[in-house]
């Protein structure tokens, strides 16, 4: 075995014991009884894998504390499911790699399981969030295409900062109401498995509102209104890649597609609506 060779395998065998140790907090940590069984799981299936290329290396299993903390952080912040899938994602690349080493059964057969069977196991992973991301996605997109468009007709029709803030405050919080009221007589008509139309409609009024108040801040806070209008979009786009990585991850759907329609459909709802304020002032002769 070279000293490359080995230095890779020790590199696979530490990620094997750091995603076990990662897996094994989380099951801990789960308050669902089958979430905590399909991650326990897990992290015995990484330990035997750590095991495994242990035996080929001589040298003991170790982690990777800072990588265990930010995992864990992220499940914090950002739930289970994605954390685990951006594990996946990166189990996926280590598959790949492992495929490579043909002098090494041991390790090719590890790929074969990193596909097949960690896969089976984190579908079966249920939670609660992943169930009202359609609210969610409801909140958001009306609250990005809608209010961008606002913002921006607000810009060139009133032309005061302080003035488009207030008004998009005011517009905002009603739409939230609003969609919050839509989206629980909407879950509460449909009746769907497992999701409650409060709830439902707290996820959707929520994500609108948090939107709003990100979207209205530079108009609150800056003095030129092209430059607050520069800012929202900015916001506007982050929000939109943030929130898109999060749900690609989640769902396993593609990022790039989903990211560029909805920016799209923002932007395009912006550049129209900013049109529309600049004919409206020059026609109507309004001042503000």
């Amino acid at each position: 075995m070279t000293n490359n060779i080995k230095k890779s395998l020790l590199e696979f065998q530490r990620n094997e014991m750091t995603e076990s140790v990662i897996y094994h907090r989380l099951a801990l940590r789960e308050k669902d009884p089958q979430n905590a069984q399909v991650l326990e799981k897990i992290a015995q299936e990484e330990a035997k894998h750590c095991e495994i290329i242990s035996q080929l290396t001589g040298q003991p299993c170790t982690a990777c504390h800072v990588k265990i903390a930010w995992y864990l952080l992220l499940a914090r912040v950002f739930g289970i499911t994605f954390t685990v899938k951006l594990m996946e994602g990166n189990e996926g690349h280590a598959a790949q790699k492992y495929r490579t080493y043909e002098d090494f059964p041991a390790v090719q057969k590890l790929a074969d399981d990193e596909d097949a069977h960690e896969a089976a196991l984190i579908n079966l992973i249920n939670e609660e969030r992943l169930n009202y991301m359609g609210s969610v996605v409801l909140g958001l997109s009306d609250a990005l295409v809608e209010f961008t468009g606002a913002l921006a007709g607000f810009t060139f029709a009133l032309q005061n900062p302080k003035l488009v803030a207030l008004t998009g405050a005011i517009t905002g919080i009603a739409a939230a109401l609003s969609m919050g009221s839509s989206e629980y007589l909407s879950s509460k008509t449909e009746k769907a498995e497992g999701k409650n139309p409060v709830k439902a409609a707290v996820y959707t009024g929520g994500a609108y509102i948090l939107t709003v108040g990100l979207l209205v801040a530079p108009y609150a806070i800056l003095d030129n209104i092209f430059l607050a209008l520069g800012l929202m979009l900015f916001l506007a786009l982050l929000v939109i890649a943030s929130f898109t990585f999060y749900y690609a991850v989640a769902k396993g759907e593609n990022f790039k597609g989903r990211f560029l329609e909805m920016a799209g459909l923002s932007f395009g709802v912006a550049a129209v609506s900013f049109f529309i304020g600049f004919l409206l002032q020059k026609f109507t002769g309004i001042e503000a």
